[in-house]
């Protein structure tokens, strides 16, 4: 007998590919044999396991057990059915198929799953479903991605009541959602929930003077006013949609949170609540006055004296590792406008990699750790109470004035603040006045300076005995300490020793994640490339098509992911991603693909990284000009140095700073690039590109106005390194490329010959008359600042590359490649 099976989504399902449910053993024979089907146990043995060495019949081995509640809940698409439409399915519980004659294998291992309409059910085995997971967990790189509602592409109709995919409207329209799904839905439904975006649909396909479609005309009356509602539309569908995070649905509330509890047969989400209730219960952030007392329309009629009432709610979030999590936010924007600082500042990533530099220097300890629970270290000085929702148990109905400072006031992070700075205080602990996030204090024996550098919660300690600062933050002041120890991991960056001892500062882990965003977002790797752009490349007279809203937002998502990438050290994409960086507000095809070339280079660099290198440049060989500055303008100038710096300790230090020019970079506005790297002896701590802010028309005029550049910020690192104790040598190196350039600022007869020069002129000529800047010429192959101004072969910056951030061990032993301070020599 021949037979088909027509599904309710009118799949068909033909007699060849099915078998009984009821057998795992009964085996389809005319199917291909997949995972989790195998007619026969007699195949020969490849690999055989140890511990089947040890068992004399195999059906008495054992097969690890595997915690089946980890998986119900958990949710995943499946592939196209035969309209197109992809559907999202809930694990809803397990079916494990045993006998007394067959062994308890991974084959036997099956779900139940929901197709999602209450009333479709499907079975896969277990290695379907760990496919399908792994999938799905590829698709939600960032951890605080959501997905909702995205667009309309399709639609079926007219239609009527004796169509078959008539569902109760006379059109359908395909919908997709950000959890990946296509489905045919009807348009009274969607139009009654989200009007904008049937609008925005049919006015694209010039369907508003058709029947059915006239009412959306409305929305469109004028651009102006469909952008509006199109802006008003994302925000509404972004906090209401139904979102999902690694596989799991997240809750919109507490009801929501307890529903999903119960579909799922565990107490994931309650776990996850009575959890951080507990922390905030530690903390005595509540004070229970007691029963709320409410007339006939709800008000509070025992509200306390000068308090305001605001509400909290719950946020969700799900881990990579399923670990289910929820932190109890306030709903500050309830409260009145605070006048004075609201937040909690954070170390800039400049200090911090001079407080590692300082670290290896005098050979201090480098450890991190993470105050849990911040902020509610911290009293809040407002005013405000709650009314205790079901999710605070026995207190539901209570009326609880907010004691600390819970996340999401106003002033929560401005509180945390002040509390960090009393007790940095207590511990002797000073800010720095060139950086108030880098505390500071002398070491016991007076030799050294000990420091902490703090982003909101994060510490970086550099100090003689580490462990003993965090003992006192725990036993003194009570903090809750996370991940104390040598650092290892810090702001998205890794830290590990080469095999000589040299400190890495190493961002492989963020570049693995974002690879595994470029994989889950276009469907493949990058492409391995030499260089991030083509050398020449002009992108600014790209006439290709403007990308599409998709293209857009991962075109933004691109430029955020690179530029933290160069905060991390990965300063060789610095000028690609500054000259893409001007095209976000609308970037075009051959743009993303340029974007996509960078990641390419990234992921074939991916080792690059900053190496702590604290030996002096050997310097020797240049030449100190000996002018008389007197009989100039500048007369008897001397650098100008702070009175209020503390007294320097420890092991002096040498600025080093390459700079270079790129005239007409930009072939459409005809600027320049500036491009400068700072080094604080062979480390580099600090980079800059940047277009220039005037056209030039000549290389020396933009030559000029980089060296002018680089000589503030030369004069504003010795100013942070003089605030930070840090004794340093007289003169800073500063070596450039253009020999007319070196030539006027540094002899005392040389004439400016434009007056629009007269600013950079003068401001780099009185740095070096006033004797502690050395500008030096260096050839153009030998300047490192190359690699952030222009768009290289890779060729020409390689030897400079392996130096700066590709060798491990001392530069000096770079074959025919100086070390970074041996410049004269080179040349």
């Amino acid at each position: 007998m021949t037979w088909k099976i027509l599904t309710e989504n009118d799949d068909i399902i033909y007699r060849s590919s099915v078998r009984p449910a009821s057998s795992g053993f009964d085996v389809n024979r005319r199917l291909e044999s997949v995972e989790g089907e195998t007619g026969s146990s007699s195949l020969p043995v490849f690999v055989r396991s140890r511990h089947l060495d040890s068992c004399s019949d195999q059906s008495e081995f054992v097969m690890p057990t595997i915690n089946f509640e980890d998986l119900i809940g958990r949710t995943f698409l499946l592939p196209p059915n035969t309209k197109g439409e992809r559907h999202r399915v809930r694990v809803t519980k397990p079916l494990i198929e045993t006998s007394s004659d067959k062994p308890n294998l991974i084959q036997d291992l099956k779900f139940i799953l929901d197709v999602g309409d209450g009333i479709s059910e499907d079975i896969v085995t277990y290695n379907e479903l760990m496919e399908y997971i792994q999938k799905e967990e590829e698709r939600t790189l960032d951890p605080e991605q959501l997905f909702r509602y995205t667009r309309i592409i399709g639609h079926q109709g007219p239609l009527n009541q004796d169509d078959p995919h008539y569902k109760g409207s006379n059109y359908n329209v395909l919908v997709e959602w950000d959890t990946g799904e296509t489905t045919y839905e009807p348009l009274s439904v969607i139009a009654k929930d989200d009007p904008v975006t049937c609008a925005v649909y049919a006015k694209e396909n010039n369907l508003l003077d058709e029947r059915g479609w006239r009412r959306f005309k409305r929305f469109v009356k004028t651009h102006k006013r469909l952008i509006r509602n199109v802006k008003r539309n994302k925000i509404k569908h972004s906090r209401h949609n139904i979102k999902y995070m690694f596989g799991y649905q997240i809750p919109r509330d507490y009801e929501e949170a307890m529903e999903l509890d119960r579909k799922n047969g565990n107490t994931k989400w309650k776990e996850a609540i009575d959890l951080e209730l507990k922390q905030i219960d530690d903390y005595q952030t509540f004070k229970d006055i007691g029963k709320a007392e409410l007339d006939q329309k709800g008000q509070v009629k025992n509200t306390p004296e000068g308090y305001k009432k605001i509400r909290v709610h719950l946020v969700f979030a799900v881990k990579h590792d399923g670990r289910h999590k929820t932190r109890l936010v306030a709903d500050g924007h309830l409260t009145r406008n605070n006048t004075e600082g609201a937040y909690s500042g954070v170390v800039s990533l400049r200090s911090l990699r001079i407080i590692m530099f300082l670290s290896e220097l005098n050979t201090l300890k480098l450890w991190g750790a993470d105050i849990g629970n911040a902020y509610l270290e911290a009293f809040t000085e407002e005013k405000i109470f709650i009314v205790a929702g079901p999710e605070f148990g026995d207190r539901k109905g209570h009326i609880l004035i907010i004691s600390k400072a819970l996340y999401g006031l106003r002033t929560s992070g401005a509180r945390w603040h002040d509390r960090l700075f009393d007790v940095m205080r207590d511990m002797g602990f000073t800010p720095s006045k060139n950086d108030p996030y880098i505390w500071m204090r002398p070491s016991k024996d007076g030799k050294v300076y000990e420091y902490i550098a703090v982003y909101v919660d994060d510490l970086a300690i550099a100090a003689i005995d580490p462990a003993e600062i965090c003992q006192t933050l725990r036993d003194k002041f009570k903090f809750k300490l996370k991940g104390d120890g040598p650092l290892e991991y810090h702001l998205g960056c890794g830290y590990w020793r080469d095999p000589d001892g040299t400190l890495v500062a190493d961002p492989k882990k963020y570049i693995e994640k974002m690879m595994e965003w470029y994989e889950s977002e276009f469907g493949e790797k990058p492409k391995k490339m030499k260089t991030p752009l083509e050398p020449g490349d002009h992108p600014e007279i790209d006439d290709s098509p403007e990308c599409d809203e998709k293209d857009q937002s991962r075109y933004l998502t691109m430029i955020g992911q690179l530029q933290w990438l160069i905060a991390l050290g990965r300063f060789d994409v610095f000028c690609a991603t500054m000259t893409m960086s001007k095209f976000r507000p609308a970037p075009k095809e051959g743009h993303i693909s340029r974007l996509k070339r960078m990641y390419g280079y990234v992921l074939e660099t991916r080792t690059a990284a900053i190496r702590f290198r604290t030996a002096e440049p050997n310097y020797d060989d240049i030449e100190v000009p000996q002018h008389d500055w007197m009989r100039t303008v500048y007369g008897n100038v001397k650098e100008t140095i702070p009175q209020d710096i503390p007294e320097p300790r420890g092991k002096p230090v040498v600025t080093t700073s390459y700079v270079d020019a790129n005239l007409y970079h930009d072939v459409v506005t005809g600027k320049a690039v500036t491009a400068v790297l700072h080094l604080l002896n062979q480390t580099p701590v600090d980079w800059y590109s940047k277009k220039q802010g005037t056209v030039e028309t000549a290389t020396f005029g933009s030559e000029f106005s980089a060296a002018r550049t680089a000589t503030d910020q030369i004069v504003d690192l010795r100013n942070t390194l003089r605030y930070l104790g840090v004794p340093i040598k007289e003169k800073s190196y500063l070596f450039g490329d253009n020999k007319s350039v070196v030539t006027n600022a540094t002899i005392p007869t040389s004439v400016l010959s434009k007056r629009h020069h007269a600013l950079s002129y003068h401001r780099v000529r009185e740095a070096v008359a006033s004797g502690f800047l050395l500008f030096h010429w260096i050839d153009g192959k030998r300047n490192p600042a190359d690699i952030l101004s222009k768009h290289w072969t890779f060729v020409s910056v390689f030897p400079m590359l392996k130096s700066l951030l590709l060798w491990r061990g001392e530069t000096k032993d770079i074959k025919d490649v100086p070390a970074v301070g041996d410049q004269d020599k080179a040349n």
